[in-house]
């Protein structure tokens, strides 16, 4: 049952929030008429929705931002403080009823970005953002069913608990049934779980066993078969959706279903569901979701399209923090996701150390002060460690600046220091490039974008002489040149910092309705699976690499050409391969043009030296 809804913004206080005028509003949604206001109430009036066959009422709200009251008719039913965790609350409604629902700005470190200046004010509106519905049902009924995927080599099963309502005592069973979707290959499979129980709520376990598994795979390696589960009790069912894979992280980098999977990734900042689409137009089959959680929707798309998550905690910048805290919403955050087949990894704290390489060079004083000020740089690993300890995934506890010893690394060479080439030294001096998190460069869009979230216009007008055609230039060369180098010493893991701009100008190589700028078409070449690059475009004497992230082997065709002078090669490969197929010596001006073929799939690369 959908309602209608008004709002106001408010103070909290003790009781239900009584502003003097309400405003129609929209719900789910972010109503930016209420843009930096603290605290936001929305109120709603139903009569009893129940109809003859159904006992129970239950409000089912998702994406409560930040922290909520819930009231029903001035008493108050429920409270809640973490916006990626659904609730659902009973209702003991009457023929005339009025709910409220307070949401506030976060009280503790935990808000993640909607709790900085990275995105606008209209973005971390404190409300509703996602679903909100009320339901009926009989009795008994299911009232939350939550699986988790489990792959070990040939077998497969999934892990389902659930929880039953009643108001009167009962002694059944719950039929659970696991059915493929679509055109997945394979029959469906069946158990029951006991249920025995006084009035009120039961939880039930079980684990279904899956036989000729499907298993989900990213877009670039496999397909994404899905399955349904099901738990059906008397006339009552609820049905959810998962995928069955493995992930790990360890010396062979990050593997999906025991298969190394390298991965490319872009950071999303207040990620859409069109976002995945655009991701994968730019060759990436990873999406890091930066200090924030995704929605249901965005990771429906990653599931259903073969894109990894990196999940954040909604945790960044510098400070302390209560890891009992921590833990808690980290723990939350895991199960109220692990039935996504795309989950792959997780993050704790994100960029716990001020920026201190902000404005250096790169000639050798410059990279003795940034040796400094990372020998300087100081964090303490125990919290963010013990918050991490509860996870059962990959897990990078730190995301932060070398000097740290950081999980996974931010880097900005040609952004925040010196040239984008500096990326080698920093991998090199501080033993980083297996797993990271951040690179990239702003850009503009338009001539007057100034003051906009998520970007530093003085350090951009600092590197850039010129208009946007500059503007966009530059940011191509940085993001291009960085993720070639990463993709060169062979990084496990890697992200673009970011997809799309949140404002009129940014970080994204997209602008913020989704125009590609120059680093987008210039990422989407850095990212292919199987690609050719020089090792260095400069004149003298430069490798020609080919990278290979497939994990199948083959015979690939290289082919260079330097102002019209063309050769061609061909070069055996094994899987995730890096091989050096030929030097050339390079002149002041050459333009050269790379290409490589294998298995029917074409790659090229341009240089101007």
């Amino acid at each position: 049952m959908s309602l209608e809804w008004s709002a106001a913004a408010v103070d909290p206080g003790d009781g239900p929030p009584q502003p003097e005028t309400w405003q129609p509003t929209d719900v789910p949604g972010r109503p930016s008429t209420f843009a930096g206001a603290d605290a936001v109430a929305y109120r709603t009036s139903f009569d009893d929705p129940r109809g003859p066959e159904e006992h129970h009422a239950v409000l089912e709200l998702d994406g409560v931002y930040a922290h909520a009251r819930v009231w029903l008719d001035g008493e108050q039913v429920a409270d809640h403080d973490a916006y990626f965790e659904p609730l659902r609350i009973p209702l003991p409604v009457e023929a005339d009823n009025e709910l409220v629902v307070e949401c506030r700005r976060p009280e503790d470190r935990f808000g993640g970005i909607y709790d900085t200046d990275r995105v606008p004010d209209a973005a971390s509106v404190p409300g509703i953002w996602w679903a909100a519905s009320l339901e009926t049902y009989p009795d008994p009924y299911v009232a939350a069913l939550n699986v988790t995927p489990q792959v070990d080599g040939a077998s497969a099963s999934v892990a389902v608990e659930g929880t039953v309502v009643t108001d009167e005592p009962i002694d059944d069973r719950v039929t659970l049934s696991l059915r493929p979707t679509g055109d997945v290959r394979g029959g469906g499979m069946m158990s029951r779980a006991r249920v025995d129980t006084e009035a009120g709520r039961a939880q039930i376990a079980q684990e279904v066993e899956v036989r000729d598994p499907s298993l989900w795979w990213p877009h670039d390696v496999g397909e994404q078969p899905r399955y349904a589960v099901r738990a059906k009790l008397d006339g009552a069912e609820r049905t959810t959706v998962t995928g069955l894979r493995s992930v790990d992280y360890g010396e062979d980098g990050l593997t999906i279903n025991g298969q190394r999977v390298p991965a490319r990734g872009v950071n999303l900042l207040d990620g859409a569901p069109e976002d995945i689409g655009r991701a994968m137009d730019a060759n990436a089959n990873l999406v890091r979701a930066h200090a924030h959680a995704l929605s249901p929707e965005v990771y429906e798309a990653c599931d259903e399209h073969g894109v990894l998550v990196w999940q954040d905690l909604p945790l960044t910048g510098p400070g302390a923090f209560d890891a009992d805290r921590g833990a808690d919403l980290l723990e939350r955050l895991v199960r109220s996701r692990r039935r996504h087949p795309s989950l792959a990894a997780v993050s704790v704290h994100d960029e716990p150390v001020p920026d201190y390489a902000a404005g250096l060079g790169s000639g050798l004083l410059d990279r003795l002060r940034f040796r400094w000020r990372a020998w300087r740089a100081d964090y303490d690993f125990g919290p963010a460690e013990r918050v991490a300890s509860v996870a059962d995934l990959p897990v990078f506890p730190v995301v932060g600046p070398a000097g740290i010893d950081p999980d996974a690394a931010t880097m900005y060479p040609g952004w925040s220091f010196g040239e984008p080439t500096d990326a080698d030294w920093l991998c090199e001096r501080y033993d980083l490039g297996d797993v990271v998190a951040e690179f990239g460069a702003g850009a503009i869009t338009d001539g007057d974008a100034a003051d906009v979230a998520d970007f530093d216009r003085g350090r951009h007008d600092a590197l850039v002489d010129g208009g946007v055609d500059e503007s966009q230039a530059r940011q191509a060369h940085v993001v291009g040149t960085v993720a070639e180098t990463l993709r060169r010493r062979r990084s496990d893991v890697l992200a673009v910092y970011a997809l799309r701009d949140v404002s009129e100008a940014g970080m994204g190589v997209l602008a913020h309705d989704g125009t590609p700028k120059a680093a987008f078409d210039r990422l989407s070449g850095a990212f292919e699976p199987t690609q050719v690059f020089l090792e260095a475009p400069s004149p003298g004497e430069s490798d020609i690499v080919l990278v290979h992230d497939r994990p199948i082997a083959g015979t690939a065709t290289v082919e260079w050409d330097i102002g019209g002078d063309r050769e061609q090669t061909e070069v055996t490969v094994d899987a995730h391969a890096r091989v050096t197929v030929s030097t050339l010596s390079l002149s002041a001006g050459d333009d050269v043009t790379l290409a490589v073929a294998i298995d029917g799939e074409v790659a090229q690369n341009h240089y101007s030296v």
